[in-house]
């Protein structure tokens, strides 16, 4: 549309704002989508009621924990994956008043990924489509990354349970560290564990 000043046409300016906002919407919409999945998945936690009780071992505080935890939840299991020694982990549990039969320890695990990795099928193949994820409060942030991956390529939710600990929080190098570990195994079904012992050996 064209319009008219001191009889010279010119063209209006309206459509050419209307193709930068289309550009825009263009620009946010993954943005959009993203921040629209997390909350979905944010509000699945919230409401979803987990099947079972996750440990992360590293720190008998974490069984610990569990086991208070299990003491009011009587109905759900309890996985633990390289936590104390077996004749330690059921002592715990005895002392809460916990039958020994609601607890699976597996001890395959030698770090944060195959905590994860070591399990995930485990549970799928009992029905465990929600867990709570107990582990220090200080290490919950790399669990969490870890687990949405590994875990939420099956399906499964985590529920965070931290626990209070006296430790720093993890710098960022290790989180993006295992996030891509739990990428390579999303991809590639190995988690670069040897790579990381390796790498761990040769520092000075």
């Amino acid at each position: 549309m064209l319009l008219r000043v001191k009889g010279q046409p010119i063209a209006k300016s309206w459509p050419k704002r209307r193709r930068h906002g289309g550009l825009k919407f263009l620009l946010l919409s993954p943005l959009l989508a993203l921040g629209l999945g997390l909350g979905y998945r944010q509000w699945q936690i919230q409401t979803t009621e987990p099947q079972a009780i996750f440990v992360l071992g590293g720190h008998e505080s974490r069984e610990w924990q569990a086991a208070e935890l299990a003491r009011e939840k009587p109905h759900l299991p309890i996985w633990i994956s390289s936590g104390s020694p077996e004749h330690y982990t059921y002592q715990i549990f005895r002392r809460m008043g916990i039958d020994g039969g609601r607890l699976h320890l597996n001890y395959q695990a030698q770090d944060t990924v195959t905590n994860f990795t070591t399990l995930v099928d485990d549970l799928q193949a009992q029905g465990i489509h929600s867990v709570y994820l107990v582990t220090s409060d200080n290490h919950m942030a790399r669990a969490r990354i870890v687990g949405e991956i590994v875990f939420g390529s099956r399906g499964i939710l985590l529920k965070p349970l931290p626990v209070a600990s006296q430790g720093e929080p993890e710098s960022p190098e290790k989180l993006v560290r295992d996030g891509l570990r739990a990428l390579l195994w999303l991809g590639t079904g190995k988690t670069g564990a040897h790579w990381l012992r390796r790498a761990v050996s040769q520092r000075p």
